[in-house]
């Protein structure tokens, strides 16, 4: 008979941790931030608790992560710990441990419940170096009743409604539309500020972005340059006001 695997004990503490990816750390895979992160607790030393079984994994929790390509200022994780430490410390020595561009922003004691049911909604900037105006284009979007989109997924060609997700969308005059990007010329262009429902199927902002191709008649929005696509926020949403609160401090 097969041994029984040794049942680790269950996790003494549970951390919250927002991070950031920036630079050309945003073409970081989900695949290749978990297998840094885990590196990083290795070498950072963080006491981590254990999952059960015949291949134990160190208890990390990974929740709304945003797609390969895309930059964020609000990723969001939860560890479990086989001791209890400060917040403060882990901070510290995982942003250490971490390569620059994946850089952790806060941690905190976890609350219980699930850090996943908090993530409702995101707030994106998306910057489109070489667009034209594009006030007529996000008029005609935010006026249609659905807005179907395609789009490959592991599961097959999806078919989403894009302008179910959107809670708000508006061109925003004040942003600087002259920075390199990395992923196309520097120059005159456009940014979109954009608030997305948590959506399942979800939808992304690539997927709003193709719905205002088709109503593009005017060629506006510039062909063979990729946008910068930057989540400033994700939270619980407030129904009655729009607003994104912070999942950490709730």
């Amino acid at each position: 008979m097969r041994a029984q695997p040794e049942q680790q004990a269950p996790p003494v503490q549970r951390l919250r941790i927002r991070y950031a990816k920036r630079g050309r750390l945003r073409f970081t895979s989900h695949r290749d931030f978990s297998r840094a992160f885990e590196r990083a607790i290795f070498r950072a030393r963080v006491p981590m608790a254990y999952s059960s079984g015949f291949n134990p994994h160190p208890r990390i929790s990974y929740a709304g992560a945003a797609p390969t390509g895309a930059a964020s200022e609000a990723e969001y994780l939860e560890i479990g710990l086989a001791e209890v430490l400060d917040p403060q410390t882990v901070h510290g020595l995982l942003d250490e441990s971490l390569p620059d561009g994946l850089d952790v922003l806060e941690v905190v004691e976890s609350p219980g419940g699930s850090l996943s049911d908090l993530l409702q909604a995101s707030h994106w900037q998306v910057s489109l170096p070489g667009a034209g105006d594009l006030e007529p284009l996000v008029e005609a979007f935010l006026a249609a009743d659905e807005a179907p989109v395609q789009r490959m997924t592991k599961k097959g060609l999806r078919d989403f409604d894009a302008r179910a997700a959107v809670l708000s969308l508006r061109v925003d005059t004040d942003a600087d539309t002259d920075t390199d990007t990395d992923t196309g010329p520097a120059g005159a262009g456009a940014v979109l500020d954009l608030v997305l429902r948590h959506t399942e199927p979800a939808v992304r902002p690539d997927d709003v972005l193709t719905a205002l191709t088709a109503l593009d008649t005017q060629g506006v929005l510039p062909a063979g340059v990729s946008p910068l696509l930057t989540r400033l926020k994700q939270g619980p949403l407030e129904e009655s006001t729009g607003a994104i609160g912070d999942p950490l401090h709730r």
